[in-house]
């Protein structure tokens, strides 16, 4: 039986630094459980066998030579297709970006690597990280491991499925609306998003370029703050990334006997019509578990939810409408194949290459951005924003953490929700407004369906 299948992150690496485990024998045993279990789940849209054992025999020799080998000592980790490693195909599940092998390594990931892991591979997500379910993908839908006929989620679905599989103990994501916390949550596993700017987006394929953020997938607590820890921090290529200390992970090392004194905010607009009753009674049994540790619950108010689905989907498509405009048949990427014109060749080559959800919010946000509509919907949506990161500062005056569900339902069906994209958006009623305020949240599980 391989014992190291449900091994955390912290766990692994410990065992290789006391040489109870080898890190080239957890590499393969997590690439004979991809190949075993993948097929079925397609959680992954590429691998890297030799260069992950080249990795992990390097942290051996390490170990051998009595030097520390980093926090995530020979660590699986699988990267989200939207993070560039060097050499590495990095399609974005996109037929646009099929074949490309950036030059370069995002900074996220060469901090894993620096840190001792050992990166095996790509994970499948929405086509340029645009979509709620891994469905929207080159390569196919992702199931999800706990029931193979619904959706994992997503953006990053691929990720949370490598994770709740026990195919790596780490994943990294990305989260421009719920893109960690709903795949998360979905698969029954802990999704971070960081506060934006304490993760570095180099080398992060542009989506939303003001709520990106990269973030971490694991199984605890624990091992989400040791995977932040590590790629945490300024970085030079990354105008936007703080530069502000990065605590140490130890206080999840060891939770709290007892919460008295935490504050707990409940948003009375988070526990309204459209929220699923199983749902949202695992939720308040969770709270309720938390008060029976000594935290004190209070309802506050973030009036201004009701605008976050609107707000975002004009700010973040028209910042697609800009970032995708790269993607033109020219440069890099898929170009077509006809003789034609340089506008012909663009315009087809953008039509063939990009699939429908991607062409849909490119449309919206160049129409949110064009003449005569700019200040209508663009300006307006990003005066809203600031209020309801307003809301969010409001409430934390007087509670140091709100607690609400991830996703207003179960994981649906695969099929579901595709052919109603309304539907699909407001998957992430409950997440993004966190990626507009420009603050931290994390999914935790706290019960099943």
């Amino acid at each position: 039986m391989d014992e190291t299948k449900r091994m955390g992150a912290a766990d692994t690496a410990a065992a290789i630094k006391r040489g109870e485990l080898s890190a080239v024998e957890a590499c393969r045993r997590a690439m004979d459980r991809i190949a075993a279990g993948d097929p079925k789940l397609r959680a992954f849209v590429s691998v890297i066998p030799e260069s992950a054992e080249k990795a992990a025999a390097e942290v051996d020799a390490k170990v051998k030579r009595g030097e520390d080998p980093g926090p995530l000592a020979g660590v699986p980790v699988a990267l989200k297709d939207n993070i560039c490693l060097a050499g590495a195909e990095t399609s974005c599940a996109s037929r646009m970006l099929k074949g490309f092998r950036p030059p370069y390594t995002a900074t996220a990931a060469a901090r894993l690597a620096a840190a001792g892991a050992v990166i095996v591979g790509k994970t499948n997500m929405d086509e340029f990280a645009m979509g709620s379910s891994t469905e929207n993908s080159a390569f196919g839908a992702t199931r999800n491991p706990w029931a193979p006929d619904r959706t994992p989620g997503g953006s990053s679905g691929g990720s949370a499925a490598a994770v709740a599989a026990g195919f790596v103990p780490l994943a990294l994501g990305s989260d421009t609306g719920g893109s960690i916390r709903q795949p998360a949550a979905f698969c029954g596993v802990c999704g971070l998003k960081p506060t934006y700017g304490r993760v570095s987006r180099y080398g992060l394929v542009a989506f939303a370029s003001s709520l990106d953020q990269i973030g971490p997938i694991a199984r605890d607590a624990r091992d989400l703050a040791l995977a932040l820890h590590v790629i945490s921090g300024r970085d030079p290529m990354d105008a936007t990334s703080a530069d502000r200390p990065i605590p140490e992970p130890t206080a999840a090392a060891k939770p709290p006997e007892n919460l008295e004194g935490l504050r707990i905010g409940v948003p009375r607009e988070y526990f309204a019509e459209g929220l699923d009753a199983e749902v949202e009674r695992a939720v308040r049994a969770a709270i309720k578990t938390l008060e029976d540790m000594g935290a004190s619950a209070s309802e506050v108010s973030l009036p201004h939810t009701e605008y976050a689905v609107a707000t975002y989907y004009v700010i973040a498509t028209a910042e697609a409408s800009s970032n995708l405009a790269r993607y033109d048949g020219m440069h890099f990427g898929y170009r077509t194949p006809r003789e034609e014109g340089l506008v012909e060749t663009c315009a087809r080559s953008r039509a063939d290459g990009f699939g429908a959800e991607v062409k849909r919010r490119i449309m919206l946000g160049t129409y949110a951005l064009s003449a005569g509509y700019y200040d209508a919907y663009y300006l307006k949506a990003l005066k809203v924003r600031s209020l309801i990161r307003r809301d969010f500062l409001r409430a934390f005056e007087s509670v140091d953490v709100i607690v609400c569900p991830t996703s207003p339902t179960p994981p649906f069906r695969l099929g579901e929700r595709i052919g109603d994209p309304l539907a699909m958006y407001l998957s992430d009623i409950f997440t993004i407004s966190c990626n507009l305020a420009a603050i931290p949240g994390i999914s935790i599980p706290c019960g099943l369906t």
